[in-house]
């Protein structure tokens, strides 16, 4: 476009330089034909217009593509720019997302909560939103509801263990006389665990707890396989293990045909040709699995409910009212009966330490709603009850007089009780409050736990839960919890395994899951006309829920 103008500013200039008349030469001459010049000025004058008019068009040609080419410039400037936003949006949003997930991954996984203080505000996620659908009585009425509805219902909770811990010492001792040392299981004394032994029992009747354990007899011992950090378990199977039984020589089976040759002739009578294990009675009457060295839950079970049945046959005369089994999926689920018509039950559960810790194997628990199918028979589920138990005893020595987390765990349990008798069990039992009622009693201060602040403690308990049921997670108190202290003797394979979700079933069960979080608000809902109803006056049978207090 430039070089155009140029031409034409060119064209121009000497054209003008070039008239005559006004630029005359001094030595010009006038021609002799004025008519000719006439006509050949005319002639270049249209020449001057054709050429004029030739470049007028080649610049407009000329600024339309320039137009154009600014045009699309500006359209691929655009759209450069345009494409970089979104880059950087996409790459802003996968930061988020990343984000986002390390911070559920980090947080999430457990309510993990630091207690610096001992404001409620101090603690994220419990201080500040309070609980849906939950009002909780001025602080006299929570206080005179315990006094009146609780303390006084399980005030005779020692005379009870001490009659059942009398009857069982009778009956564990008859046991004993039965079996034969040299080829019957060992029975040790009993453990006193759960509710009853840490003070927080609220139900009627009373329900002891009795941990049994036994030993296989000489020369066999039990060799148990933890399965904490092993990466080849199932995930619904952290927590469990195995029980191998094992000769004093080391050999599963007690067969020595691997450890000596044999003539071609001679067959071993456990061993085929081919090597394959053949059926023997001596496994099996050591309570193993059919052609397998780990112990089965299902043998256990029918050995102690025949070893207890032949030792209440043995000491039945000396007593003026009849045993029975409660439940037949249990095998220690017992029930007195006495001639009045009262019943006094009781669980008397095999178990089988774990080395030399505090840790036990139990063959069988009563099945909570969201415990999922065993495997095998010969999984076995590990318990920490007694160390629950110690920690309580240990924590209790460090709070004040009167405390309030016992109180603040037999209200909320009391609150669980009434709700499943009326809408029927959900997911939510009573090891889930007292897990969480741990782990708060890591977090909080021993001052936080006076008497008085029962109400506040109450309501962060079950903040708690609220804030695991929704998230979906509730970590075990002691799997994987660097937080307890040393002193309480934990096996190192517990402290450095990966922490267990009590809470995982719901992942994977979404109807028990909208279940158990519908019946955990209708809870919250009741709580207040429940706890006054019952503040009020304590009816006859609290199996029975006053109508009053059913806010549907």
């Amino acid at each position: 476009m430039a070089m155009g103008l140029f031409r034409v500013c060119l064209v121009v200039v000497t054209a003008i330089i070039n008239h005559p008349l006004l630029f005359p030469r001094e030595n010009a001459t006038v021609p002799e034909n004025e008519e000719e010049i006439i006509r050949k000025m005319q002639a270049h004058q249209e020449k001057l217009q054709l050429e004029q008019l030739r470049l007028e068009e080649e610049v407009a040609r000329l600024a339309t593509e320039k137009e154009a080419l600014e045009q699309i410039s500006e359209e691929s400037k655009q759209q450069n720019e345009t494409h970089g936003a979104w880059d950087l949006w996409s790459t802003l949003c996968m930061i988020l997302f990343l984000m986002i997930e390390v911070w559920r991954q980090d947080h999430q996984e457990g309510p993990s909560l630091e207690c610096p203080g001992g404001d409620e505000d101090e603690l994220p996620g419990l201080g500040g939103a309070p609980l849906r659908g939950l009002t909780l009585p001025n602080k006299a009425t929570l206080s005179h509801f315990y006094e009146r509805c609780i303390r006084g219902a399980t005030a005779d909770a020692t005379r009870t263990r001490e009659f059942v811990e009398g009857f069982v010492d009778d009956l564990l001792e008859a046991l004993r006389s039965l079996c034969n040392r040299d080829t019957d299981m060992e029975v040790e004394d009993f453990i006193g665990v759960d509710s009853m032994y840490e003070n927080w029992q609220v139900d009627r009747p009373l329900l002891c707890h009795l941990f049994v354990p036994f030993t296989p007899p000489e020369p066999y011992h039990f060799h148990p396989e933890l399965w904490f950090s092993s990466r080849s378990v199932p995930l619904d199977r952290q927590g469990y293990g195995q029980i191998k039984v094992i000769g004093s020589d080391g050999d599963a089976l007690g067969c020595i045909c691997g450890k000596t040759k044999l003539g071609e002739d001679m067959l071993c009578l456990l061993h085929s040709k081919k090597n394959a294990v053949q059926p023997s009675g001596e496994m099996e009457d050591l309570l193993c699995a059919r052609e397998s060295p780990y112990l089965d839950t299902m043998q256990v079970m029918k050995w102690f409910q025949t070893a207890l049945t032949r030792a209440w046959l043995r000491i039945a005369h000396k007593y003026e009212f009849d045993l029975a089994f409660g439940q037949l999926d249990s095998p220690g689920s017992l029930k007195i009966r006495f001639r009045s018509g009262k019943f006094m039950p009781f669980n008397l559960i095999p178990v089988i330490q774990c080395d030399d810790s505090d840790l036990y194997f139990v063959s069988h628990l009563p099945r909570e709603p969201s415990e999922e199918t065993l495997a095998s028979s010969t999984d076995w589920l590990l318990s920490f009850a007694v160390y629950e138990r110690h920690f309580l005893r240990m924590t209790s020595k460090a709070l004040p007089e009167g405390a309030c987390h016992l109180s603040c765990l037999q209200i909320a349990s009391f609150l669980l009780s009434k709700q499943s008798r009326l809408t029927g069990p959900s997911g939510l039992s009573n090891y889930h409050l007292k897990t969480a009622l741990l782990h708060l009693l890591l977090l909080r201060r021993a001052t936080d736990w006076k008497a008085g602040q029962l109400d506040v403690r109450l309501q962060e308990l079950l903040c708690f839960l609220e804030k695991s049921l929704l998230e979906k997670k509730l970590h075990h108190f002691f799997i994987g919890n660097h937080r307890v202290p040393e002193a309480m003797g934990l096996p190192e394979a517990v402290r450095r395994a990966e922490p267990l979700n009590l809470f995982r079933p719901f992942v994977l069960q979404r109807s028990l899951y909208r279940k158990t979080v519908d019946s955990f608000y209708e809870m919250l809902k009741n709580a207040p006309a429940l706890i006054s109803e019952y503040s009020l006056h304590v009816p006859s049978d609290h199996a029975s829920l006053p109508q009053k207090a059913v806010i549907l």
